[in-house]
């Protein structure tokens, strides 16, 4: 990872000189920011895929819970969609502290001392709220008829989901997926509250020693490159799931 990081800060600081930056700012400060921006693209990218995980069982115990599951899944959702991810990430990575003993005796103590690791579980938990509504959206947008069928045919219920009724939600709501993860990539810059050195993280601490505002811009680029790769790269898979439904219109 070192040699690749350093290859593309050379690159970065040529490109940054040519447009006349601060060159003395970019070689004590460039690596450090690229170490922030792998920081936070783990940071995302465990969130989103470990709050997919879990919005699959939230989405469908709102469709076919019933009364108690529906409600405590909807429960979720309104609490983690209603409040802010800021207030949430202090409540995980504070209130984990008052726990300490408790956490300890079970041996989770570990993982909720590491800044980072609460970083990612509250991301997971707030990411988890909205692919699950996305997906329950997703399922409860089409016909009743594909499931009736699917049991005409002899799959069970379970069996169903994963071979008809998932892999269209999926499609159907690829779009807000690929919004929700532009929408934690920029929601990550939360984490620096904590002391995680992510991309804003290391921008604050720059910022520290320097006094420059300059590095808030080099974030708000790096910020803005990370966003249009997600987007081209999301409308590329965007055309590639759903290129059956271009061909049938």
């Amino acid at each position: 990872m070192e040699p690749f990081l350093g290859m593309i800060g050379e690159g970065f600081l040529w490109a940054m000189g040519l447009i006349g930056l601060n060159a003395d700012l970019m070689s004590r400060y460039g690596l450090r920011f690229l170490e922030g921006v792998w920081v936070t693209l783990q940071l995302v990218g465990l969130s989103i895929v470990f709050g997919a995980v879990l919005a699959l069982p939230l989405a469908i115990a709102r469709v076919e819970g019933g009364k108690v599951l529906s409600r405590a899944a909807f429960t979720y959702s309104y609490f983690f969609r209603g409040t802010p991810l800021l207030a949430q990430t202090f409540l995980i990575y504070y209130g984990a502290g008052q726990f300490r003993e408790q956490l300890t005796d079970i041996g989770l103590w570990w993982f909720f001392r590491d800044a980072f690791n609460c970083a990612v579980f509250t991301f997971t938990l707030n990411t988890a709220a909205y692919q699950s509504e996305i997906l329950r959206g997703g399922i409860q947008t089409l016909p009743a008829g594909q499931m009736e069928a699917a049991q005409a045919l002899g799959l069970s219920r379970v069996l169903a989901y994963r071979k008809i009724i998932l892999p269209q939600a999926i499609a159907v709501g690829l779009r807000p997926l690929g919004n929700e993860l532009v929408l934690m990539i920029k929601a990550s810059a939360i984490a620096s509250v904590i002391t995680v050195y992510d991309l804003m993280g290391v921008t604050r601490l720059a910022f520290s020693r320097s006094y420059d505002m300059e590095v808030y811009l080099w974030a708000a680029v790096l910020y803005l490159v990370m966003v249009e790769i997600v987007r081209r790269v999301w409308n590329v898979l965007e055309r590639r799931l759903n290129r059956h439904l271009l061909v049938s219109r």
